[in-house]
């Protein structure tokens, strides 16, 4: 069986990472092999996405490397799909794996479901009911063209329950829709020991339970002034009573060095960006953590750290109704408030699986092939 995976960012890498394990596992053990060929549209580029991450994170190099980013959405997924088509008719997959909501994932299965080919949606149902996100786009039309939808939740089933699936598949298959977990959270299992025993918080000058962790990249808040003075600052209040450590995109640290607030980064400890092992590391001994990354408000809840989510909506239900993350937006107010009357729930009930998903994942398509 041969398996084209699309990927275009850093956390797809990270999460197709635990697939690829899988697919390693079965053919160590079984004669019949699976041959994954890894495209990477190149969509966002990643300093960190150097050969170090990919021997830190055993995870295989890509086959095709398409350099796809840096343009418009339209152009950018007109020229990734004309590249994947390209490459489908070329190698002639079994199965077309995509993962999220990018573009990248977008235009595989697009161009996948044109040629007939199955296509697997990794992280399907899941649904921020804001269409001024392209990421919503993105996730509604691949979850419409594809044949198996790959759910981490129950409420991500529920989703496409009420929208009507499944529909027919391009093959004129029914759509098979299967809650399967999520396979972030094969990862976080997986790299969190290695993460723990490798990195030391002394490198930042940080103890146990006695900082905070802050992200800040999505484009509704690093190119809103408005919106990111306002979390700044509402930072720049947390920091003295908890030390506050800021990995910085370099994009986002120069929006803020040209701002009439750029000062206020004197007053946070500004790194710049991590790898995902430090990523871990720091995150699983943080007292809080505040994000506008969908990932992170993920990772947060599976190492028992509560979150303050900077977004005016969350995919990621699960984790606000059982008390462990708060939204927020990027009101100085509403961020101090949820920092200062923050409590731990006494619960933490498990909603995506067993750490299992990549295998189950895997099974499934051995089945149908």
């Amino acid at each position: 069986m041969k398996i084209i995976t699309i990927l275009g960012a850093r956390p797809q890498f990270i999460k197709a990472a635990a697939v690829s394990r899988a697919i390693r596992e079965h053919n160590a053990k079984n004669s019949y092999s699976i041959k994954e060929i890894i495209v990477h549209t190149g969509q966002h580029y990643d300093a960190n996405m150097s050969d170090v991450f990919f021997e830190e994170m055993d995870i295989p190099r890509p086959d095709y490397r398409l350099e796809c980013g840096g343009l418009g959405h339209g152009t950018m997924t007109g020229r990734m799909l004309e590249k994947i088509e390209d490459i489908l008719h070329v190698e002639k997959p079994d199965w077309v794996l995509v993962y999220g909501d990018t573009n990248s994932t977008l235009a595989g299965a697009l161009a996948a479901s044109k040629m007939h080919i199955p296509v697997a949606h990794v992280e399907a149902g899941l649904r921020s009911f804001n269409m001024a996100m392209p990421e919503e786009i993105n996730r509604i039309l691949t979850d419409r063209v594809s044949n198996y939808l790959f759910c981490p939740t129950d409420t991500a089933v529920k989703n496409l329950r009420t929208e009507g699936f499944p529909f027919d598949s391009s093959s004129g298959d029914e759509q098979k829709i299967l809650n399967v977990g999520d396979v972030m959270y094969d990862a976080t299992l997986f790299y969190q020991k290695k993460a723990k025993e490798t990195v030391s918080l002394e490198k930042w000058g940080l103890v146990e339970n006695g900082y905070a962790l802050c992200t800040i990249h999505r484009a509704e808040n690093t190119d809103d002034p408005n919106r990111l003075q306002s979390i700044i600052k509402a930072l720049t209040t947390i920091n003295k009573s908890l030390p506050i450590i800021l990995p910085l995109h370099p994009r986002t640290k120069k929006i803020i060095s040209e701002s009439s607030f750029a000062n206020l980064l004197t007053f946070l400890n500004v790194i710049d960006p991590i790898s995902y092992i430090e990523t871990q590391r720091l995150e699983m001994s943080a007292k809080v953590i505040l994000t506008d990354s969908g990932g992170m408000q993920k990772e947060a809840f599976f190492h028992k750290v509560p979150c303050i989510t900077l977004r005016d909506e969350t995919e990621w239900v699960e984790t606000l109704e059982s008390g462990w993350n708060r939204v927020t937006g990027a009101s100085e107010n509403n961020i101090l408030d949820s920092f200062e009357n923050y409590s731990i729930p006494k619960k933490h009930l498990n909603f995506y699986g067993d750490g299992q998903s990549a295998s189950k994942i895997l099974q499934t398509l051995l089945n149908e092939y």
